[in-house]
């Protein structure tokens, strides 16, 4: 990056933070701190998007905006960068040093290229539906932290380590992140984004709300989602077109290696453990319930350090470990999070929701246009569980003030809350920890965020309108 054009995306951050700050109308936002909020998230999006400073340093601004401005309670916001997401993605990040270490990386990446096959629609098929499925019964953090150093080790294999600079790689390390929010949508068990929504469903019937039913009415949701994502991933893939080798080589190259050896097995028996762990929890957290997946995660990644070599010392030591663990996608994840924070805390989601509430809505295919518009974009730029939090109660509120039956418009918000595609927030912030580009996660994921609007506010109101049971719990 040439230097003045360089300084020019570092200034131009502070200066959106200044145009927000004084220029955003007072009917949209009339507290200072909301305004501040909103330019400190436009600060933010601009140096992930241009990349004048690391992706690292850009996660801090909300704390040093926060502390300057005070938008909100400073503990609110430094509690993002300590969560339980973040130790599970630590921990994640400690395992997998252990594999690069043991050589297990390669043996892994052999056997996913020998079983799924080097062409890459192939591959962008079978990450999505294998992401979108366990997401589907398990948190989309968990997923995509477990899955995505498996495709890693996977690119490296191949020559494409670089995640920056291989175009193959962002679009697999996409995929999976892509496919770990679709498929969160398709259960409430996907997240805690749904149930948020499911409680406020058995607040407005006043009776328990059954899984089967949500399963039954997003199902036809759920696979026009994946079958519209996957194509548009696949925009641009040529039919051929593959990372290098046959199927047939790949094969041959996992029976050439030598026999796993016992640290292999070990590094590998802890990352079955601490995933399997957390893929079960529902049958031990009455037992254990403090034992959540970010400290069984830990747990492993501590124990790790006691491998010890075949041929004596032990496999890994905290000095050669930290260089390469993946901070950054710790720092990243934790600044997205911070910046929904000071969305939520300000008053700036409120009083978007507040907005939508004066506009006159009717009812319509217009009703559900602007509530999938609304929170698929707010759940770009804060959490989905903060979004659904925010989102359900104004959406109840927007539709009984209309005399409407609120709640296929709020299975028609739950669609928004799940979904978003253009920044580094969230889950998505994973991939970016491991080298993918913001710019290109914008430049994939607005067209992708757009078909997606289109899609699913006629799907929503379609099945508002002609499917009864879409109408009901």
């Amino acid at each position: 990056m040439k230097i003045n054009k360089k300084y020019f995306f570092v200034i131009m951050g502070p200066v959106l933070f200044v145009l927000c700050y004084l220029f955003v109308p007072e009917f949209v936002c009339p507290e200072a701190s909301a305004r501040a909020a909103i330019g400190t998230v436009a600060w933010m999006a601009w140096w992930w998007i241009t990349g004048p400073v690391d992706f690292a340093v850009t996660a801090f601004l909300p704390i040093a905006l926060n502390a300057v401005f005070q938008m909100v309670d400073m503990s609110a916001v430094i509690a993002n960068y300590a969560s339980e997401t973040i130790l599970l993605l630590l921990g994640a990040s400690i395992l997998t040093v252990s594999w690069e270490e043991t050589g297990l990386d390669n043996r892994i990446a052999a056997k996913c290229l020998s079983l799924i096959g080097s062409n890459l629609r192939h591959q962008i098929f079978f990450w999505f539906i294998f992401c979108a499925l366990l997401s589907s019964i398990l948190p989309n953090a968990v997923v995509c932290a477990a899955v995505t150093p498996i495709a890693v080790s996977m690119l490296r294999y191949v020559g494409e380590g670089d995640i920056a600079k291989s175009r193959v790689g962002s679009l697999l390390l996409l995929t999976i992140a892509y496919a770990a929010g679709v498929g969160g949508l398709a259960s409430p068990l996907g997240g805690a984004m749904n149930l948020v929504t499911v409680d406020y469903l058995e607040q407005l019937t006043g009776q328990e709300y059954m899984y089967t039913s949500w399963v039954i009415r997003f199902l036809p949701i759920t696979v026009i989602l994946i079958i519209s994502n996957i194509l548009m991933l696949m925009i641009g893939v040529k039919k051929n077109e593959d990372l290098g080798g046959s199927k047939e080589y790949f094969i041959e190259q996992y029976k050439a290696m030598p026999k796993m050896s016992q640290e292999e097995k070990l590094s590998l028996i802890l990352f079955l453990i601490a995933t399997v762990l957390s893929f079960t929890r529902q049958l031990y957290q009455n037992l254990l319930p403090g034992l959540k997946p970010a400290y069984v995660f830990i747990i492993c990644a501590m124990l790790s350090f006691f491998i010890r070599k075949e041929e004596g010392g032990r496999l890994m030591k905290w000095k050669s470990t930290q260089k390469k663990v993946v901070w950054e996608l710790m720092y990243v994840f934790a600044g997205g999070l911070a910046a929904g924070t000071l969305i939520n805390n300000s008053g700036v989601a409120e009083n978007l929701g507040n907005l939508v509430a004066n506009t006159n809505l009717t009812g319509g295919f217009v009703t559900v246009l602007v509530i999938v518009t609304l929170t698929l974009l707010l759940s770009d730029i804060t959490s989905n569980t903060a979004t659904a939090a925010v989102a359900i109660p104004i959406v109840i509120s927007i539709v009984q003030g209309i005399g409407e039956n609120p709640i296929p418009y709020v299975y028609v918000a739950s669609i928004g809350v799940n979904l978003s595609y253009m920044l580094p927030t969230s889950i998505r912030a994973i991939p970016v920890g491991y080298g993918l580009e913001p710019k290109y996660m914008l430049k994939k994921g607005f067209p992708i965020t757009l078909v997606v609007i289109l899609l699913m506010s006629v799907l929503g109101y379609a099945l508002l309108r002609f499917w009864p049971a879409f109408s009901t719990v």
